[in-house]
């Protein structure tokens, strides 16, 4: 039976490896999830009832950034030696990769950022880089594109069915309007030099919206003091079903644009960031992109005059354009990698 590490460096990673994991573990693999405490990963972990292993706080700070490589490349090693993994998956993550070939192991990278300061580090070590066929970046030989969105992983309709009870959660009426602004802390490498809304701008689009609907802001980062009483406050495996039900979202983070996107609730992205994800989706008339803080006003207004189901209509149209991401995965690994012979496995494991 194969034996595999999934590493996890963001919460949506855990999204993005839960039901390819399943699948793998229906056939009889047997499955670790690894990660940092950054910002609710372990939570999700907890609530998907996966084995897991911390390697303690993520690091904020450069010096952090650098003692954090050493000290998590060694936590990764000392728990394949432990673990003995046929192959360590991830968001490429520079630690599976780095420990992959000192343990026997094969390393998959599935991308979608292309952050070439990460893919430098962890390139020499991959097996395969798997990406979407939308990212524009050229990241070598070993790179294989398909059709599909890492957020299609999880929220393809095989997999995810929205829960009405999150307005019980929200504490709003069913058919009751709301709003989801999602904050982020720039402080990804890719967010270098990058921003979104102003603090004044943010201030302005939560009283303006407000007068309209209940509003709920996630953000990566504390917000300010006249903010914080719009924080959403519902566990974090909620958070898909309160974004399938709301009216509009605001977003300076990629994922939850391009969640938001897919589910069929309209988007407007800010961000000087150019992603090309939502920059397809834009093609779909699903997600509205601006680098510019003052035009989310009028994008605003202008979603909120179109008909909530056309939106819906528009992202099922998208989805059957797509390919069904965790089972592309699955289909990958199982041919790619699960064609040792059972003696090789029993001679590594020591069965």
């Amino acid at each position: 039976m194969m034996r595999v590490i999934f590493d996890i460096g963001h919460p949506a990673h855990v999204h993005l490896f839960k039901h390819l994991a399943r699948l793998l573990m229906k056939d009889g693999a047997v499955v670790l999830f690894t990660a940092r405490d950054k910002e609710f990963e372990l939570d999700l972990l907890k609530a998907e009832g996966f084995e897991y292993e911390s390697f303690g706080k993520h690091y904020r700070s450069l010096w952090g950034k650098i003692w954090g490589l050493v000290k998590y490349d060694i936590r990764m090693f000392l728990t394949g030696l432990r673990f003995k993994p046929d192959l360590l998956v991830s968001h490429g993550t520079i630690y599976a990769a780095h420990a992959a070939p000192f343990l026997g192991a094969k390393y998959l990278s599935i991308e979608d950022t292309g952050n070439m300061e990460q893919v430098m580090l962890y390139r020499p070590f991959t097996d395969v880089i798997l990406t979407p066929e939308v990212l524009p970046k050229d990241l070598g030989p070993k790179q294989i594109r398909y059709n599909g969105y890492h957020e299609l992983a999880y929220l393809h309709p095989e997999f995810f069915t929205p829960d009405p009870a999150i307005h019980s959660w929200l504490g709003v009426e069913e058919g009751e309007p709301y709003a989801i602004i999602r904050f982020i802390s720039w402080e990804a490498t890719h967010d270098v030099g990058h921003k979104g809304m102003t603090t004044e701008d943010k201030i302005n689009l939560v009283k303006k919206l407000s007068e309209k609907m209940r509003v709920f802001i996630t953000a990566e980062r504390a917000v300010t003091e006249e903010l914080q009483p719009f924080c959403m406050r519902i566990p974090p495996d909620k958070f898909h079903h309160a974004l399938n039900y709301a009216s509009i979202v605001i977003s300076e983070g990629t994922t939850t644009g391009t969640e938001a996107g897919i589910l069929g609730t309209p988007c407007v992205y800010i961000s000087t960031f150019v992603d090309p994800n939502l920059q397809e989706m834009e093609q779909y008339d699903l997600v509205y992109n601006t680098s510019e803080s003052q035009k989310v006003f009028a994008m605003v207004d202008h979603v909120l005059a179109q008909d909530r189901e056309s939106y819906r209509e528009k992202a099922r149209a998208f989805v059957a354009s797509k390919v069904n991401v965790s089972r592309y995965y699955y289909e990958f690994i199982t041919n790619r990698y699960s064609k040792k012979s059972e003696a090789q496995l029993l001679k590594k494991h020591g069965n």
